[in-house]
C-alpha cells in the first residue's frame, strides 16, 4: 500500500538558471548532517558511496539505492567548505548546491539542483523527496528501507511538471 507524500520543493532562479531547491530541518549539528552527505559509510545509508581522492576535485560516486546494476560516476566537486557548503556535478550534467546552516535546534539543509532540462524535473523532484526523506531518517537513527518511492512516484510527477512549466 502507498502513502503518498506532499511535495516540499519550490523553483529558485539561482546564478542565471532555475533551481529546484527543498529543505529539510534536523535537530542535528551541521557536522552531524555534513558528515551524513560527504563520509561514505554515512552517505551509503541513504544514497549511495563513493571513492577516491576529493583532493583532485573528483570522487566516483554510486548509488546504492537504486539496485546492484548501477554503475558509479564521476563527481566533481567544485565547493567543499566544512561544514556549510558542498557543490558538485555530476556525470550527467547535474549540478548540485548542498548549504547547512544552524537553526535552532539544530541545522537546515538546503538543497537545490540547477535545472538543464526543465522537463526531467517531473521525475527528478520526486527522486529528490525521496533521498532526502531517507537522509532524515538515517540522521534519526531509523529504518531507511521503510521509505519507499512508490510514495513519490508517480504521485508527485505532476507537481513537478507543472513547477517547470515554461
Amino acid at each position: 500500500m502507498s502513502t503518498a507524500r506532499t511535495p516540499t520543493g519550490r523553483r529558485e532562479p539561482r546564478g542565471g538558471a532555475d533551481a529546484l531547491v527543498l529543505e529539510r530541518a534536523f535537530p542535528d549539528a551541521a557536522e552531524t548532517v555534513w558528515a551524513a552527505i560527504t563520509e561514505p559509510a554515512r552517505l551509503e545509508r541513504w544514497i549511495g558511496t563513493w571513492s577516491g581522492d576529493p583532493a583532485t576535485g573528483t570522487v566516483d560516486f554510486a548509488m546504492t539505492a537504486e539496485g546492484d546494476d548501477v554503475a558509479a560516476e564521476p563527481v566533481e566537486v567544485s565547493v567543499c567548505e566544512t561544514p556549510s557548503r558542498l557543490a558538485v556535478s555530476l556525470g550527467e550534467g547535474w549540478r548540485l548546491e548542498l548549504t547547512l546552516a544552524a537553526a535552532a535546534p539544530g541545522t537546515v539543509l538546503t538543497f537545490a539542483h540547477l535545472v538543464d532540462d526543465p522537463d526531467a524535473m517531473a521525475d527528478v523532484g520526486p527522486g529528490w523527496e525521496y533521498y532526502l526523506d531517507r537522509l532524515t531518517v538515517a540522521l534519526a537513527g531509523g529504518e531507511v528501507a521503510d521509505i519507499r518511492f512508490a510514495d513519490y512516484h508517480p504521485a508527485q510527477c505532476d507537481y513537478y511538471r507543472e513547477l517547470f512549466a515554461s
